[in-house]
């Protein structure tokens, strides 16, 4: 379970572990891309793909809803998405060197109508490729992909979390709105398990999905300290960022990122130590990245049975940023009827933040490990 923390500590010491060698054909941009430009072809890249039939754009509508909880989530029905062909259940190998071998979605050659651009991070194998999602709900649904095999079920290193930041923040200098998520372990949602972090945007006028607005409602007694939002009734620990990060030193960057995202890391693994049935092995968690906050919610199923319908309701990280998709009418009505706060506490883990705080469960708890 802990092999994963001890990988990023490595990192962020300045320890960056070798990439694993794919032999498959590649084909390479001309240049790499800067997080600016990566946005700017963005709206044109979508039309083309979607007008070319390279991309398949599902429309939907969004419904709010007040659970008894007093939060308000949004529920997006998409009927079109019954007809979609579903994809394989991914298999998260222990083994990257097997993961590699499997077929990839995410590996070269690309369909060159759904690039966007590369990435290049400060170092030469920090590399990414920016692809739109193929199949898209909303438009402009963006991934940057590792441009060599990482496994999804690996956390997110320094590089990736700078990087991730300099999107978001590009996207807020340019007046638009987009948050990043990140689907981890085989428990979380996640459906291919090369490593890629999936970018959404949001209507100009909502400062994020419904967790981030929660999370700005929190007065912080100590903003160097991971919190937790009360209101929701699972587990779910949130970091506050300083609001001048990027006019720092790239290192400094990815050192304040990494920071942050390793004390949440550690509360997830205490809040997983905490039940006695959570399987064997590294957790299962989703992220949430805005310009303002970095979410971790530690997640135990991956799919909640309605009890109106019987159907398997798969949740992923948009579901735990409070923006759940349902695929017909008797499952919004379902969704209604449960709840999202309890759905979302069905997938998740009870919140032990005040067990934490008053044990101190940080990083030495899991050091001690």
């Amino acid at each position: 379970m802990h092999r994963c923390i001890s990988n990023l500590k490595r990192c962020r010491a300045g320890f960056r572990p070798p990439q694993l060698s794919y032999r498959s054909p590649r084909r390479f941009i001309a240049r790499m891309s800067t997080p600016s430009e990566i946005l700017a072809r963005l709206p044109a890249t979508f039309e083309d793909a979607k007008t070319t039939g390279n991309l398949f754009f599902f429309p939907s509508t969004v419904h709010t809803h007040v659970d008894e909880f007093g939060i308000p989530y949004e529920i997006r029905l998409c009927p079109a998405l019954q007809h979609k062909p579903p994809l394989p259940t991914p298999h998260f190998d222990a083994d990257p060197e097997k993961e590699a071998k499997k077929p990839d979605p995410f590996a070269p050659p690309y369909n060159e109508k759904l690039v966007v651009g590369e990435l290049q991070g400060e170092e030469p194998q920090d590399q990414y490729v920016v692809l739109l999602n193929k199949f898209s709900v909303v438009p402009c649904h963006f991934l940057m992909v590792t441009k060599e095999f990482q496994s999804q079920s690996s956390p997110l290193l320094p590089p990736e979390l700078a990087q991730t930041y300099k999107l978001l923040d590009a996207a807020y200098r340019a007046g638009q709105n987009l948050f990043a998520f990140y689907n981890c372990g085989d428990l979380s949602g996640a459906s291919q398990p090369h490593k890629h972090i999936q970018f959404l945007p949001l209507p100009s006028d909502e400062v994020g999905p419904p967790i981030e607005r929660l999370a700005r409602d929190v007065q912080l007694e100590q903003p160097d300290r991971p919190f937790t939002i009360s209101k929701v009734p699972y587990a779910n620990h949130v970091y506050r960022l300083p609001a001048d990060l990027l006019s720092r030193s790239p290192d400094h960057l990815e050192e304040t990122l990494c920071n942050a995202f390793l004390q949440l890391l550690d509360l997830t693994v205490s809040t997983v130590r905490h039940d006695p049935d959570y399987p064997a092995g590294n957790p299962s968690y989703n992220v949430l990245l805005t310009r303002m906050h970095i979410h971790v919610i530690p997640r135990r199923f991956e799919h909640h049975e309605l009890k109106a319908t019987g159907e398997r309701l798969s949740v992923n990280a948009l579901g735990a940023a409070g923006m759940l998709l349902v695929k017909s009418e008797p499952e919004l009505e379902a969704v209604k009827t449960e709840g999202l706060g309890k759905i979302l506490r069905s997938v998740g883990l009870e919140s032990i933040h005040e067990l934490q705080v008053q044990t101190g469960a940080s990083a030495q708890e899991a050091d001690a490990a």
